[in-house]
């Protein structure tokens, strides 16, 4: 049994995770600072669930407070980390780039340094498909040059990259990168586009689509995604990074398609310009990850969607 913090506890990857690691026996440490970047009562529902565990305790702070941070890796001997926590969201970056500074830039920083003087040698963090900006040949492979980013929040998790690599050089931490593309699922965040245009689809609402449909995503589900951090928190070891992704990019058309399908209900479509910070398309390249990590992403698109759909209709109460 392994003693993990896992920071973002709440979250919607976050919580998955703890879910799947709670349920194999292991002694999780849960930190969320429970903000409102979007309800939070989606977040209180996942922590309810997670504190029916006697192996899960919960601690509210925020990883940038280096002062409640340093109590909980001395009061809790830490084996392991996985840092999750994250100010999310390529869009709200733009607009608000100083929360992504504090949350993503000091937050990991701050862990790392508590890792590095309470000699917790395993750090596991969460990164981004978003780190492959501008990058035109696909499938993204993790030697491609990741040094443009083409938005704050991108840049935030290239940054948490080079400090974990700075760690492992000076203090000898093993550490691992998760490069997540666009992860779905029930419980996800209301955020993203799946949550958007199912509960619009629902409600007889117009979605907006932008680039005029004209994209591409590579549909990682989340039960697919929590196998693979599982394997990193294992077999974290060295400096790598990892992508975590299905391996295929679907037409955002195809997927709004599967929505349709799972709500029996066809969309309405505002079809938008491209917006800033975002890109075409997003297909990677997880050879990497099935090699070393034992990776193997199971749930198709349609499965996936469905999935979500039943659990939207049955969160929210609505009838068929």
């Amino acid at each position: 049994m392994k003693r993990i913090l896992v920071t973002g506890a709440a979250g919607f990857i976050g919580y998955n995770l703890c879910l799947d690691l709670l349920k194999r026996g292991d002694q999780i440490i849960g930190v969320d600072n429970i903000n409102d970047y979007y309800d939070i009562n989606l977040k209180l529902s996942r922590l309810k669930i997670l504190q029916e565990f006697e192996n899960f305790i919960f601690i509210k702070a925020d990883v940038s407070d280096f002062l409640a941070m340093n109590i909980l890796f001395k009061d809790h001997k830490i084996d392991r980390v996985c840092h999750l926590a994250a100010q999310a969201g390529v869009r709200y970056s733009i607009e608000n780039p100083l929360v992504y500074e504090k949350s993503n830039g000091l937050g990991t920083l701050v862990i790392l340094e508590c890792c590095r003087h309470f000699n917790v040698k395993y750090f596991v963090y969460a990164s981004s498909s978003s780190v492959y900006g501008g990058i035109k040949e696909v499938p993204f492979n993790e030697s491609q040059d990741v040094s443009s980013p083409i938005s704050l929040y991108a840049a935030t998790k290239k940054y948490n990259e080079l400090q974990a690599s700075v760690y492992h050089k000076l203090y000898g931490i093993h550490v691992t990168g998760l490069r997540f593309f666009t992860v779905y699922g029930p419980y996800g965040r209301p955020d993203m586009a799946v949550f958007i245009f199912t509960k619009n689809i629902v409600e007889g609402k117009k979605i907006d689509v932008y680039n005029n449909g004209e994209m591409s995503r590579d549909f990682t589900y989340v039960s697919d995604i929590v196998q693979g951090i599982v394997s990193s928190i294992d077999k974290c070891e060295g400096c790598e990074v990892f992508n975590l992704c299905r391996g295929e990019s679907i037409k955002l058309m195809d997927f709004i398609s599967a929505i349709e399908v799972a709500t029996g209900k066809k969309a309405i479509i505002n079809y938008m310009p491209m917006q800033s910070g975002d890109v075409k398309i997003t297909n990677g390249d997880n050879s990497k990850a099935r090699n070393l990590l034992g990776y193997c992403p199971k749930v198709s698109v349609n499965k996936g969607v469905n999935e979500f759909v039943k659990w939207y209709k049955w969160y929210y109460s609505i009838e068929e």
